[in-house]
């Protein structure tokens, strides 16, 4: 891993259901860094990372690949360069670990070809990254959900792709598991040069974990940038239409909203 490709998005429109979500938007993504996207529910930030992806065709515009558009290349070499873990993927009946691990492998796999040496290696190099070596014989239903989702990014790291596209990694976990998958996505990005870019829900953990943000309102691009940068309480009223101040992260100095709510109002004004 760890290649340089140019992965951008021009004038991109899309939607789904004869509804466009997505209205011309211009997106070049950092290089070998973690790159978040930002918004509120229905922004049009996870169409946006599915059209990314190539799950769903653009009406307008185009997502391109190192200057060549991502629908031209062939499926299996796309996907030894690009790999995507949607949200809340469907765990097959009876798998176990390593079998769910292996299926990583498959952009690799040639009709014929049966396992190679090469591919054991990557599987067991991205069980023992994501820790869960001692879960290889077990049922992916007995795993915690933080367990899982390990095995999921797992599977993608086994593909040993250059870019790594993720919608809502922590979603419905608890904030240790959130905070554990996020320091391991921020190792693969720092030890291999993995370009990441994420869909998170949580703003402070996108401040935290990022190298880059963009932020998406009503399907458009309207700020990107280093987090200190971006999220201002200016920007994050507009974005989420919330009440905030916007002070210096304790631990990591970086952008940390204090939301406002009901603290600022003054007695006897209620």
């Amino acid at each position: 891993m760890s290649n340089t490709h140019v992965f951008r998005a021009e004038r991109l429109v899309s939607g789904y259901d004869h509804k466009t979500i997505i209205h011309g938007i211009d997106l070049d993504i950092p290089q070998n860094k973690i790159s978040v996207i930002i918004g509120a529910n229905g922004s049009g930030k996870s169409t946006l990372l599915k059209t990314m992806a190539k799950l769903i065709k653009p009406t307008e515009g185009d997502v391109t690949l190192d200057g060549k558009v991502i629908n031209k290349y062939p499926p299996k070499q796309l996907a030894r360069m690009l790999g995507l873990l949607p949200q809340s993927p469907v765990v097959p009946d009876g798998i176990t670990v390593a079998d769910l691990v292996g299926r990583g492998r498959f952009p690799h796999q040639s009709l014929f070809s049966g396992w190679s040496k090469q591919d054991y290696e990557a599987v067991e190099e991205a069980m023992e990254f994501m820790n869960i070596i001692e879960f290889a014989n077990r049922d992916i239903d007995e795993l915690s959900g933080g367990q899982r989702q390990r095995v999921w990014i797992a599977m993608a790291l086994a593909q040993q792709t250059d870019i790594l596209l993720l919608d809502e990694p922590t979603t419905f976990l608890d904030i240790t598991y959130q905070v554990e998958i996020l320091d391991l996505l921020t190792n693969l990005n720092r030890k291999y040069g993995t370009t990441i870019v994420m869909v998170l829900h949580d703003i402070n953990l996108s401040a935290r974990y990022a190298d880059y943000i963009f932020a998406v309102k009503e399907g458009k691009l309207i700020a990107e940038g280093k987090p200190t940068e971006v999220l201002t309480s200016d920007l994050v009223e507009s974005v989420f239409d919330l009440n905030c101040v916007v002070i210096p992260d304790p631990v990591s100095d970086t952008p940390l909203v204090i939301p406002k709510g009901r603290y600022h109002v003054k007695d006897g004004d209620i």
